[in-house]
């Protein structure tokens, strides 16, 4: 698995960068820190255990499996393993599943034929039944809607023809483009592709949709200054540089359902720098993100690769919890999630030893974010969201890198 796999409407909004009180400076418990088992059993029933609501849907309870890329989909459809993969975990007590990254319909949208597609008969009639086997066992579902945009390479049948496209044709890192920059024609063939599969999940019985904005893809590619040098409406300032977002989201909000949630996925790291920053204050995070709400966002999913790290000086909050302030929409916060290793270790072969929840109840408990979302200790254990509604956490399991070789 590749180490950055895991996985015309014009939107203008004038903002107005203010100084934001800080939040009191939160005691920065570590992770590590443990209440008693009779404590730690009895807050995370209570906490997790909550329904959410997103727009028209109602969340079981706080508990969601985050988008990661398996890869085990040849001809881009979801099999039968792939349904009982994700039904395990709704059987087992997850609120809401993300799936992992699925293409839209556009050439340049992916490079793996073993990554699965949101279009074409086959692979929709294999999507709906994972949605329906996830229903059956008591969750929710939307699927992540996903162009790769220039970390796009040479891919697999089907996907050897076209060229890799972004905003201005750079890879991460490049002062020289190595694709092609987007014309008009490619981002209104590109907001056409989000909008046509956000249409083909309602139809096909899935509760919401997720636009993948994170991570140094496509999406991503145009918020973040180091790959969009544009000159045009869709670049320049941080507003302009949000347009293309805006627009999908827009064109995604009129083809579906008016109380059919619309979540957005965005993160300051890319696959490929872990340092890089698209809003360096709460401020230019609210100048990134206004426009991208009100174009129709119903929730935000907040990437970040440890959940417990302040985001800015001076304030405790997490970029979930920055993002619930700034936008007033619900947020899903992510990023090692009980466990004491970030991500990124697992594409080393790494394992990770089980870590408290205390720190993230304490959030929660506070209202910072609405949902958590669970990675790598979902592929480890497919009914670790049961275990920890029901205080068994003497059950969970340190996670093994052997996990993503398989769909247990």
């Amino acid at each position: 698995m590749r180490a950055h796999i895991l996985h015309a409407r014009h939107i203008s909004i004038a903002t107005s960068p203010l100084p934001y009180p800080a939040p009191p400076l939160a005691h920065r418990r570590s992770p590590h820190v443990t209440a008693t088992p009779v404590e730690a059993a009895s807050r995370a029933a209570r906490l997790l255990a909550r329904p959410a609501t997103i727009n028209g849907l109602t969340v079981p309870n706080r508990i969601a499996m985050a988008p990661m890329t398996r890869m085990f989909s040849p001809g881009g459809i979801p099999g039968e393993d792939v349904v009982s993969y994700y039904g395990r975990r709704a059987a087992a007590g997850v609120g809401l599943i993300v799936t992992e990254g699925t293409y839209v319909g556009h050439d340049s949208a992916g490079q793996s034929d073993s990554v699965p597609r949101f279009h074409g008969e086959e692979q929709l009639a294999g999507w709906a039944r994972v949605a329906e086997a996830v229903h059956a066992g008591g969750g929710t579902i939307v699927p992540q809607l996903w162009h790769i945009g220039m970390v796009r390479e040479a891919g697999e049948p089907p996907f050897t023809d076209a060229p890799p496209v972004g905003p201005s044709g750079l890879r991460l890192g490049e002062d020289e483009p190595t694709g092609r920059a987007m014309t008009q024609r490619d981002l209104d063939d590109v907001i056409g592709a989000f909008a046509e599969s956000a249409a083909a999940a309602e139809r096909i019985g899935f509760d919401g949709v997720e636009i993948h904005g994170a991570h140094g893809y496509l999406v991503d590619q145009f918020l973040w200054s180091g790959t969009n040098r544009r000159t045009d409406a869709y670049g320049g300032d941080p507003v302009s540089r949000t347009r293309f977002a805006a627009e999908i989201v827009a064109a995604v909000r009129e083809t579906v359902s008016p109380d059919f949630p619309v979540i957005f996925r965005y993160s300051q790291w890319k696959g490929g720098d872990y340092t890089a920053r698209i809003a360096e204050n709460p401020g230019e995070l609210e100048a990134v993100l206004t426009p991208i709400a009100s174009a129709g966002v119903d929730a935000f999913h907040a990437s970040t690769r440890r959940y417990w790290l302040p985001e800015f000086d001076d304030s405790d909050l997490n970029l979930a919890g920055w993002t619930k302030k700034l936008t007033g929409r619900p947020t899903i916060t992510v990023g090692s999630v009980g466990l004491d290793g970030e991500f990124g270790a697992a594409f080393r072969g790494e394992g990770a030893e089980v870590s408290s929840l205390d720190n993230l109840l304490d959030r929660l408990e506070r209202d910072e974010f609405d949902l958590v979302a669970v990675g790598r200790a979902l592929l480890q254990d497919p009914r670790w969201a049961e275990k920890v509604l029901a205080g068994r956490f003497d059950e969970l399991a340190p996670y093994d890198a052997a996990s993503l070789k398989t769909l247990s």
